[in-house]
């Protein structure tokens, strides 16, 4: 099969692990100006702040990039750069665009819009919001006209993706795409410190009205307890993702919860190594008790794995299909495998500790790798595991319960983990993908997860929420279970 590899998977300097004071930081305005907002992220740039690949929700996160569209609350197609759009036929769309400008003062013109469009389109692999489609964008008028090789009735889904944000012209060179001062949001990305930090300002000419915080200034802060003490001490006043472990000990009115469609799973190469072998695999699937995981690990902040999509899809499990086809469970007699994971979550380490105890007592020999996810994520794209333990946000890409099956399950997806490419897969993913009606699209998206877990090519662990730590002087912190948004205009305090 055709390995694909996100763009300029690169590796960078080592993370910040220590406490966020730690950093320092010679910004004045981070130390004069007590408006701004200080935030530690949990995951460093994977890829240069590429919004082609998994750095792109990093920028929408801090309110630095937007698209032609953005998902409300109820999943669906919001306006955003386009204020309006209409579907002319089958295969074209016309977004007619609000007066926007973009960071560097430019306009957001038609011709901007297409081509940043076009960018999108050729990089290499291409973004996950884009596998499996090929479109053209071109100006019309006060208007971008999209135009999609085959019909795609999720569209303006597709468009609201952290991948197809829009950047000024001066944004694109032969090195990729340079997100500093060259997008669109409430926040101006002003200065990048490698893998560690970054400096936004205020961007007083966004199109949505000007910023209630003067500025963000964000850390990259891999060590979960790290975040949490920074937290705790005030020396942030947000920080995602917080430790289950940590939750008890911090103020219970700085902690906010909320459900996500990110569901931990176990993947298994299925091109190389022991689980080659679907009887293996089979095997693997069987030894796995999800509810212990759970109880365990999660102490309550999450549901045993039931799919790829979890209860905050909330339509999924009523329409869930059972899988078939499974092969049967192969005897591993010592079979040796690398369980590879990442830190930036604390609990997939612990997760990994415990599957590996599971795996074990099923009669397999289990090595553990466990690095922080930059300097993990190019070899679990290049297959160098045999298994991996990630958390994946399932409608994160596109909003489109489709999207994630084509980009983590097909023989082209450009985020297969798995390395899987099955033909029965395959053609139920791209059935899927011609249902234009939303509840038979669900149907038959449920119909390829079930081929998918057929091949046990993926073992759902766990369906979890998130805690991000808020301090109690902040206000408008933007949680939502896709998790593209942290800060925006009304975030202060």
């Amino acid at each position: 099969m055709r390995r694909r590899h996100l763009l300029g998977a690169l590796l960078l300097t080592p993370v910040l692990t220590a406490c966020f004071a730690s950093s320092g930081d010679d910004s004045p305005s981070a130390a004069s100006d007590g408006s701004r907002l200080r935030v530690a992220l949990a995951f460093p740039p994977a890829e240069n702040l590429s919004p082609y690949g998994a750095d792109a929700t990093l920028l929408s996160r801090l309110g630095v990039t937007e698209g032609l569209t953005a998902l409300d609350a109820n999943g669906a197609a919001a306006p955003a750069l386009a204020e309006s759009w209409r579907r002319e036929n089958d295969r074209s769309w016309l977004f007619t665009l609000r007066e926007a400008t973009f960071q560097d003062g430019s306009d957001v013109t038609p011709a901007a819009v297409a081509a940043a469009l076009t960018h999108a389109t050729e990089a290499k692999p291409a973004p996950a919001a884009l596998a499996g489609v090929t479109l053209t964008a071109k100006a019309a008028g006060n208007a971008v006209r999209i135009t999609t090789k085959t019909a795609d009735p999720v569209l303006p889904l597709r468009l609201s993706s952290p991948n197809l944000a829009v950047f000024a012209a001066k944004a694109y060179t032969r090195g990729g795409v340079d997100p500093v001062g060259t997008a669109t949001g409430p926040f101006e990305l002003t200065k990048v410190t490698g893998s560690t930090s970054a400096t936004l300002d205020r961007f007083d000419d966004y199109w949505g009205g000007r910023a209630q915080a003067s500025g963000v200034d964000a850390r990259f802060v891999a060590d979960g307890t790290a975040r949490a003490n920074a937290l705790r001490t005030g020396q942030v006043d947000i920080a995602e993702a917080i430790p289950v472990a940590q939750a008890a000990s911090l103020d219970k009115a700085t902690l906010e919860e909320t459900a996500t469609t990110r569901t931990t799973s176990l993947q298994l190469n299925t091109e190389k190594g022991p689980f080659r072998n679907p009887g293996l695999r089979a095997a693997a699937r069987a030894a796995v008790d999800s509810p212990a995981l759970v109880k365990g690990v999660f102490e309550g902040y999450a549901d045993p794995g039931a799919g790829i999509y979890g209860p905050a899809v909330t339509w999924a499990e009523g329409k869930r299909v059972k899988p078939g086809g499974r092969a049967n469970a192969t005897k591993p007699n010592g079979t040796s495998v690398t369980l590879a994971t990442y830190d930036n979550r604390p609990e997939l380490p612990e997760i990994a500790q415990v599957l590996q105890q599971q795996l074990q007592k099923a009669g397999f020999k289990v090595t553990l790798v466990v690095r922080e996810y930059s300097r993990l994520e190019s070899d679990a794209l290049d297959g160098k595991f045999d298994a991996f333990i990630g958390a994946r946000n399932s409608l994160v890409d596109t909003g489109d319960p489709v999207g994630v099956l084509a980009s983590d399950y097909t023989c082209d997806g450009g985020y297969n983990l798995a390395q899987l490419c099955d033909k029965k897969v395959d053609k139920a993913v791209a059935a899927a993908d011609q249902v234009a009606d939303t509840s038979r699209r669900q149907d038959a998206a449920m119909r390829a997860e079930a081929a998918i877990l057929g091949t046990d090519a993926v073992v759902p662990l766990a369906h979890q929420g998130i805690i991000v730590g808020v301090g109690t002087d902040v206000r408008g912190v933007l949680l939502d279970p896709y998790e593209r948004t942290l800060v925006g205009t009304g975030t202060r305090r």
